[in-house]
């Protein structure tokens, strides 16, 4: 399902560059019977709009495509593009970002943002902080809990923050994420084991102020664009940027923009992982303050959210002057570069 359609006037014609868009789309879910927390990363029809007005008006055609299974009828079809802007989520495994990059490259497409390596190694939180605690950059120690014995290997000083491996969004965070006993680890593992099916990341918790920093570009082009503070108001979740937090920040959440010594250093880490693991075009990578008020690593994100109205990575170009419109100039100006389209 593409689960939209372009106006005449944005339809393909002259020498315009063909960009198709590739997108899971929220609704299409819900409809099909998944819940509100099972679609909470997937996209609106507000993004998908936004995005392809941003793209017209910067004089390319672009194109609705939808969702992975659409992808893959209309290749079989025989339909390129000249580009694909993608941000398809995915919705099953551990793969499931990687898997529209992975489509692409199989048929030499050139799409934005990163590819299914980067897709799936960030996806999962665990083999993205053995990557960067190798290349000697601050993560909180961890350790994997695959199954129920692995608990007892939990060797951490508490108190302790367990997520599901490989979920965005908040998904899988709330006031019990944070744990100060082993009784409490052993509940909170076995709750997210079985309702997420997927390894559980046990890490030390980090107590300091939550920050995420925005980059865009590759490589030795890329840049920090800002930082966004995140401050849980009283009356929300305390402790951690959970499910509903997000879900509902009008209320519960206040984002600041901080230019201090402290968003410099997070700033110049977060340059650095994203370089490190070769994320591409625009992205995030979300920061905690560890005990000695030190930045530290907690997830990169190479597929950040691109809603116009509340998306991190939207608020903070924003913040910085710099319209949606212009925002997508750059992501595509940077795929272009890289890619010699």
């Amino acid at each position: 399902m593409s689960g939209a359609s372009i106006p005449e006037g944005n339809k393909p014609s002259g020498n315009r560059l063909r960009v198709g868009l590739t997108y899971d789309l929220r609704d299409h879910y819900l409809a099909l019977g998944y819940s509100e927390e099972d679609t909470a990363e997937l996209d609106s029809r507000v993004t998908i709009d936004a995005l392809a007005g941003a793209l017209t008006e910067l004089g390319y055609a672009p194109e609705l495509i939808g969702n992975a299974d659409e992808l893959i009828r209309r290749l079989g079809a025989g339909e390129r593009w000249d580009m694909v802007f993608n941000i398809a989520e995915g919705v099953a495994g551990l793969g499931r970002e990687a898997l529209v990059p992975a489509l692409l490259d199989s048929y030499g497409i050139p799409y934005t943002f990163s590819d299914p390596c980067v897709m799936a190694v960030s996806l999962h939180k665990g083999f993205t902080k053995n990557i960067l605690r190798d290349a000697g950059l601050r993560t909180p120690d961890f350790v994997l809990v695959r199954e129920h014995d692995d608990i007892n290997l939990v060797d951490l000083t508490y108190p302790l923050f367990a997520k599901p491996v490989a979920e965005g969004t908040g998904k899988g965070i709330d006031g019990s994420s944070r744990i100060t006993s082993f009784k409490e680890l052993q509940h909170r593992c076995d709750e997210l084991l079985e309702r997420y099916k997927q390894p559980v990341l046990v890490e030390e918790y980090l107590p300091g102020r939550e920050l995420t920093v925005a980059i865009l570009g590759s490589g030795a082009d890329a840049e920090v664009l800002g930082t966004l503070e995140i401050i849980i108001r009283e009356q929300g979740e305390q402790g951690a940027y959970s499910f509903v937090n997000k879900e509902n920040w009008h209320e519960l959440v206040e984002y600041r923009f901080p230019e201090d010594r402290t968003a410099r250093e997070a700033e110049e880490l977060s340059l650095r992982a994203w370089r490190v693991l070769g994320c591409r075009d625009a992205g995030r990578v979300d920061i905690r303050l560890d005990p000695q008020g030190r930045p530290a690593i907690m997830e990169v994100n190479p597929l950040a959210g691109v809603n116009p109205g509340h998306s991190d990575l939207p608020m903070i170009a924003t913040a910085k002057g710099m319209s949606f419109t212009v925002l997508v100039e750059k992501i595509m100006t940077s795929a272009r570069r890289r890619t010699g389209v």
